[in-house]
């Protein structure tokens, strides 16, 4: 088996190093990737949340005034 020179090892280190670095870099711009993705899950999911809401209370509302107006509608009936 035949011995490296010092050169060689740097050289070879060297290249090992700038290909780790390369991996690493693609790595981070995956993370970003997924990140920004699971924000935009988040938010889509948030304002699903919030119109659930709106509607909700759309309907709560809507609710209150026919209740309104149909007791309005028995008393005038004579029926309360």
């Amino acid at each position: 088996m035949e011995e490296k020179t010092t050169r060689e090892l740097v050289y070879e280190t060297n290249r090992d190093v700038k290909w780790i670095c390369r991996a690493l870099q693609r790595m981070e711009a995956q993370d970003w990737d997924f990140e920004a993705r699971l924000r935009a899950l988040e938010g889509w999911r948030a304002e699903k949340v919030g119109e659930e809401r709106r509607l909700s209370t759309v309907s709560a509302g809507a609710g209150g005034v026919v209740g309104g107006v149909v007791a309005v509608i028995v008393r005038v009936l004579g029926g309360g």
